[in-house]
């Protein structure tokens, strides 16, 4: 049964490592590739070991964001977009798009109501044979500047020195406002209702040449109702996939694709920073959910939401996670996909192939 939403006053380090895989994945393949775990030191798999959960890994799963479940539908552009970048996505028209709704954490029996982010990843397709991939969560911004600063808060989370956090915090005071924003900021009722943030930077080219830093987020149509932590408390484990389930089922649910230009002189390349809010934005189209199906046999199980698959027109900032991320994703999809037998199809034929 889940327990009671902590208070604003409580906030155990526990939820700390919890908060930690959530967003560590990042750490280990930009430490890796740049060389800064060295054969004596740290490997890759020591640093996803330190994400695991003490009773070790779900085989078969992603080792974060292990809970989900996938949707199909479309991606309806509505021009806007192409005074920005020469994509295809953004020219007129309506692109298909396999989805996965999830929580951050490495354990895919969570109960929803206890999980602290939540997350969707998107592909859409468009007819020239080009992708474009992103992984977003609902948090404003990102919890710590560097993968060095990453792996030091990590260590420090999950440490049973009590004075590990806080030693970490007065070296790096951003880390206060992901907590304070982990711990306080309202949940809605649905999957529907939330608002989701790429949290890094790209970069779109338009027909000119010209180069726009972006971020963007995916923003529900649907009206937000908050749960207060009572409410939350008396919501099933699952409350989240049964919601959007019944919701899709009863009718489409949309998102709109809001794009955020920054201005000269942004920061691009430290996510915990963000952006004011007076900065352009641009409706670029409209994200809609047809259908949802259970993640074992469903599309989206066999896709590595890689946030550097990207088409013509957008491409990485100097802001590192995308890199960081898509090395360790793909890292944790070979392990999975490995593990295959560990997380049986219920539906005999139903292997879509992976993609990678």
């Amino acid at each position: 049964m889940p327990q009671s939403a902590p208070s604003s006053s409580a906030f155990p380090l526990k939820r700390f490592a919890l908060i930690g895989a959530i967003v560590g994945a990042t750490a280990v393949a930009f430490a890796y590739t740049a060389g800064w775990l060295s054969p004596h030191r740290l490997t890759p798999d020591k640093f996803l070991a330190a994400l695991t959960a003490p009773k070790g890994p779900a085989p078969g799963h992603r080792r974060n964001h292990a809970k989900g479940i996938c949707f199909t539908g479309n991606f309806a552009a509505n021009g806007q977009g192409s005074a920005l970048s020469t994509a295809r996505v953004f020219t007129p028209g309506q692109y298909p798009v396999i989805g996965r709704f999830n929580l951050a954490g490495p354990d895919p029996t969570q109960a929803d109501p206890m999980a602290p982010v939540r997350g969707v990843g998107i592909q859409i397709a468009t007819p020239d044979g080009q992708q474009w991939r992103s992984a977003l969560i609902d948090a404003p911004f990102f919890a710590a500047p560097t993968p060095q600063a990453f792996y030091q808060f990590l260590m420090a989370s999950g440490s049973k020195n009590p004075n590990a956090f806080k030693g970490y915090a007065a070296a790096h005071p951003e880390i206060l406002n992901f907590v304070a924003w982990a711990k306080g900021h309202p949940r809605s009722e649905s999957w529907a209702e939330t608002r989701f943030n790429s949290l890094n930077s790209f970069l779109f080219t338009d027909a000119s040449g010209a180069r726009h830093a972006v971020r963007w987020s995916y923003v529900p149509t649907a009206p937000v109702v908050n749960l207060t932590p009572e409410e939350l408390a008396k919501r099933s484990p699952d409350y989240l996939a049964d919601d959007i389930t019944q919701r899709v089922a009863t009718s489409p649910q949309h998102f709109d694709l809001v794009v955020t230009v920054a201005n000269p002189g942004d920061p691009t390349a430290d996510p915990t920073k963000a952006w004011p809010a007076d900065r352009r934005t641009v409706n670029v189209g409209t994200l809609t959910v047809q259908q949802i199906l259970p993640e074992a046999d469903g599309p989206c199980r066999d896709i590595n939401y890689d946030p550097t698959v990207l088409p013509a027109g957008i491409t990485t900032s100097d802001d590192p996670m995308p890199a960081a991320r898509s090395a360790a994703y793909a890292r944790s999809y070979d392990q999975r996909t490995a593990e295959a037998r560990d997380y049986p199809r219920t539906a005999s034929g139903s292997k879509t192939g992976a993609q990678q």
